[in-house]
């Protein structure tokens, strides 16, 4: 199935955090860097689906895995050791 270009999905864990704005990025791999300055998002969780939020995406910058440091973990409100691992967790299963 063809996910809608201006739908975005994320793991039910991270609503709380998106939602108070504690989580302000979201780091994605290239199958999902179609994503462009101020569009703007209908957000859904991942495992089932169910809209929870509307969201503008401020700006889009590409980054590799050893780039990543503690302010990028700031913004998704982890330590930098608990987003890498969960990064790491994701890929296995892509």
């Amino acid at each position: 199935m063809m996910q809608n270009m201006n739908n975005i999905t994320f793991f039910s864990r991270f609503e709380a955090d998106i939602l108070t704005g504690k989580k302000t990025i979201t780091i994605r791999d290239k199958s999902e860097s179609y994503f462009q300055p101020q569009q703007e998002l209908k957000v859904f969780t991942n495992e089932t689906n169910r809209f929870f939020a509307h969201i503008r995406v401020i700006s889009v910058t590409p980054i590799h895995f050893e780039q990543l440091n503690e302010q990028h973990a700031k913004q998704e409100n982890m330590s930098l050791a608990e987003l890498k691992q969960f990064i790491r967790m994701i890929m296995t299963f892509l």
